[in-house]
């Protein structure tokens, strides 16, 4: 029986703008691109760890020859979700994913190993009806957290021009991405109906599949067309499963 458990990681990622050619401000096509976006940095944090981490282009050599060089940076993301099972982020699968892959393909890397993805924008539409979908705004709603304040789209050009300080702002309000990103996860796991089996990933045949928790209480039965199922609820994060195999049943069954 395999006992590790799955390596379980939230991230989020933040990126440079466009530099294109418009006609206008409101609503314009580019008329072309004059430089590409690249990453700016990565936030990371195991799922239900301390200790949140962060890397940005500042960290790496290639940041003094080239300070939108993002190889290095990439090389780092690359090693991190090649070694996740599962990943955590919000709009990640439109959003962050696309991104990486899209510079993980443009430095000639190949795919890294399979992963399952969780994204808490997909779930917050899926099962609820909030006023709004935002990250920061849900946050808020629940009273979990909020996002760092910053001066808007001046960090982003302070850091594309190298400013310390924006790096810092900009490394510190990513990192808090991740961290009430996390508390929204843990927040929406119990309704979520497709969460990727924890339970397997430990090798446990008896185990809540959305947190891994073997402590499990009876929740009455299932009924199908034509067989019983027993309904069970974790007692860690509260999330409902049911039993694999039916019940036995002594009654005569009838079908239309």
């Amino acid at each position: 029986m395999n006992n590790k458990k799955p390596n379980i990681i939230i991230l989020d990622i933040e990126t440079s703008p466009l530099l294109s050619y418009n006609w206008g401000m409101f609503e314009q096509n580019a008329i072309d691109i004059k430089e590409e976006w690249y990453i700016l940095s990565i936030a990371v944090k195991n799922l239900n760890e301390k200790k949140t981490y962060c890397y940005a282009l500042p960290d790496f050599k290639l940041y003094k020859q080239n300070k939108t060089n993002d190889l290095e940076l990439i090389k780092k993301i690359y090693e991190i979700i090649d070694d996740a099972d599962i990943i955590i982020g919000h709009n990640l699968d439109s959003f962050d994913m696309k991104k990486i892959n899209s510079r993980i393909i443009y430095h000639g890397l190949l795919p890294p190993s399979s992963y399952k993805t969780i994204d808490t924008l997909k779930i917050a539409k899926k099962y609820f009806k909030f006023t709004s979908n935002s990250l920061n705004n849900l946050c808020k709603h629940f009273k979990i957290g909020k996002k760092l304040k910053h001066e808007g789209f001046d960090l982003w050009l302070g850091c594309m021009n190298g400013n310390k300080k924006s790096w810092t702002i900009m490394k510190k309000y990513n990192k808090i991405d991740v961290i009430i990103n996390e508390k929204l996860y843990n927040k929406f796991k119990p309704f979520i109906t497709n969460h990727p089996n924890v339970g397997l990933y430990q090798g446990k045949e008896f185990a809540c599949p959305n947190c891994g928790c073997a402590k499990l209480t009876k929740n009455g039965l299932r009924a199908t067309k034509v067989q019983m199922y027993q309904r069970w609820r974790c007692n860690s994060c509260g999330a409902c499963s049911q039993s694999v195999k039916s019940e036995k049943i002594n009654k005569i069954q009838l079908k239309n």
